[in-house]
């Protein structure tokens, strides 16, 4: 069942968003603040800690209403669906720590590369397939892209066109695999490996969306070292964060229309903040309540439609709360 929009409402007014963590949360051990993710490690383990933030092009614009709560539980379904085909980091999953925006994880080596892979030609950022196509390049990421296609429209087959991993701060960078081999990130062997893993989890998001009415557009893997030498999933998988959903049922009328697929992902934010002239250069413009809303509407859907659950928000102050359940 949809959260009313009134309990969004009361959320932003009443701070029931999680930004930022007090210095006494680095009693949980060596802190790393991400983007999104609050990272606290100790003895092998890493605690993460999802906040309320979102970011696009590469910056931080604010929140959006228990979008925390929601990443960190579709991650967890994602990461137990998909355990046998990736093995992942996962040590518990949100409800064995019993808050919702809290996963245990075996401590990774992170791998210098962010797998994405795309079965459209779509995007808006600078480094999205679309972006480069309009601009004419037919060579993206090593693959060969053929004369005449249109945005949105479905690629003959799903690419691998990877990034490198930026510092925090800064911007990926497109790259191929002879690229990546050439500069040191990862050798041959390891490439070919895990971007067949990477394709077999796409394949299979693909399947068990289009069960659920949706269309897994393009999606975002993080990948790590364990201890023990395995490359694991880290991160998260398959959230509006670091997918696209499209509607599976408007998609056609959408492209004989030359319109944009009705979407359940970030993409929505993405286009707002194009629509007001921000494209990654300069100070982004303040979200406001409205965009907010829309956003977290759209983030609780696609987390109702993948997992079959209804999402039940913890409506006490995050960080009072995080605080009883994880540093008492």
């Amino acid at each position: 069942m949809p959260v009313p929009r009134e309990t969004l409402e009361r959320a932003i007014a009443d701070g029931l968003v999680l930004d930022a963590l007090p210095d006494s949360f680095n009693a949980l051990g060596r802190r790393y603040s991400g983007k999104v993710r609050e990272n606290f490690t100790r003895e092998g383990e890493r605690l993460i800690i999802v906040t309320d933030r979102i970011s696009a092009f590469d910056c931080v614009l604010g929140t959006i209403p228990f979008k925390g709560q929601v990443l960190n539980q579709l991650a967890g379904y994602w990461f137990e669906v998909t355990g046998e085909l990736f093995p992942n980091h996962l040590i518990d999953q949100p409800s064995a720590l019993t808050d919702a925006q809290a996963t245990r994880a075996v401590e990774c080596e992170p791998v210098k590369v962010e797998m994405v892979v795309r079965g459209y030609l779509t995007g808006s950022s600078s480094t999205s397939i679309w972006r480069a196509y309009e601009r004419g390049d037919r060579r993206f990421c090593g693959h060969t892209l053929a004369d005449g296609m249109v945005r949105h429209q479905k690629l003959p087959h799903n690419l691998v066109t990877p990034t490198t991993k930026a510092k925090k701060g800064e911007h990926d960078e497109n790259a191929s695999k002879a690229e990546l081999v050439a500069m040191g990130v990862v050798d041959a062997e390891l490439f070919d490996q895990i971007e067949q893993q990477c394709l077999r989890l796409f394949a299979f998001g693909q399947e068990l969306a289009a069960e659920r009415g949706l269309i897994l557009v393009d999606a975002k893997y993080e990948l790590g070292r364990r201890p023990d030498g395995q490359i694991v999933l880290i991160d998260e998988i398959h959230t509006p964060d670091s997918s696209r959903y499209w509607y599976a049922d408007t998609y056609a009328a959408a492209m004989a229309a030359s319109e944009d697929p009705r979407a359940l992902d970030k993409e929505y934010v993405r286009r707002w903040l194009v629509s007001q002239g921000f494209d990654g250069d300069g100070q982004p413009p303040a979200l406001p309540p409205e965009v907010r809303i829309e956003a977290a509407q759209r983030y609780i859907e696609t987390y109702e439609r993948m997992t079959g659950r209804s999402f039940e928000p913890d409506l006490e102050p995050p960080v009072e709360r995080l605080t009883n359940k994880l540093l008492s």
